[in-house]
């Protein structure tokens, strides 16, 4: 990252730059991904670095002015780091459905929402857009239960077509089996088949299986979770879900 900023700094002809390469997006978007989500160690989110990663995008922006790509991947970010605060409570994650919506920073909302309102208009769809409107969807929702799931399982259906990423599937599913009620079992016939390292897969398996009310599989697929999973907090997380699964 540190390389990346010094690389990125504004030059002193913005006229005559070329629009930043997609690789240097490409970074800024996996250094806020590690920075938001971490895979190992004890934080829940790494605030300070997620924030460079957003300032490095401001930095493309000014040197590439222009691209709708960069809007759309500022937009995401600053959608997703909105929340920060409410990722955390005493130490502990906070998943998406259970967050405090008044410790949200709706003025990072609302600019992200102002750059995605252009953009749906007259941008064509790329992964950053239909990420960001994604996230735009969970910001402007007033509570969890209101989250329109339709249509942010359709936007990932799209989504998938065009990147066949596995953990978009991932999030299809989710998103397909919180559209489905309580038996979710829409969402967990889409990850039959899928294999994807690291302890993601089976933990999503492990809620949609307690969901649908098959606990004994509900419960092989948290030891698996937890067998693959690096991060302490998401760990601990697993492990209360594992703990209070019904039989």
């Amino acid at each position: 990252m540190d390389r990346l900023s010094r690389r990125t700094s504004p030059p002193r002809r913005p006229a005559q730059t070329s629009p930043p390469p997609s690789r240097w997006r490409r970074c800024a978007y996996l250094a806020f991904t590690a920075a938001y989500a971490p895979g190992s160690g004890q934080d829940v989110v790494r605030a300070t670095e997620a924030g460079e990663a957003i300032r490095l995008v401001r930095v493309l922006r000014e040197v590439g002015p222009g691209s709708d790509d960069l809007d759309a991947l500022q937009a995401l970010m600053m959608l997703q780091h909105s929340r920060r605060d409410a990722r955390v409570d005493d130490g502990k994650l906070v998943f998406l459905p259970d967050q405090d919506h008044d410790r949200w920073r709706p003025t990072e909302i609302a600019e992200a929402l102002a750059l995605l309102t252009l953009l749906a208009q007259q941008a064509p769809s790329t992964p950053y857009l239909l990420q960001a409107l994604i996230a735009a969807e969970h910001s402007i929702a007033p509570t969890a239960a209101d989250t329109d799931w339709i249509r942010i399982a359709e936007w990932y259906e799209e989504l998938e077509l065009m990147t066949g990423s596995p953990v978009v599937r991932i999030n299809r599913a989710v998103a397909v089996a919180e559209a489905d009620g309580p038996t979710a079992r829409h969402g967990l016939s889409l990850l039959d088949g899928l294999q994807l390292p690291g302890h993601r897969l089976p933990a999503v398996r492990a809620e949609l299986l307690a969901r649908a009310g098959r606990p004994d599989e509900a419960l092989t697929a948290y030891d698996a979770a937890l067998a693959a999973c690096d991060n302490a907090a998401e760990r601990d997380h697993l492990t209360h879900r594992r703990a209070n699964l019904r039989p």
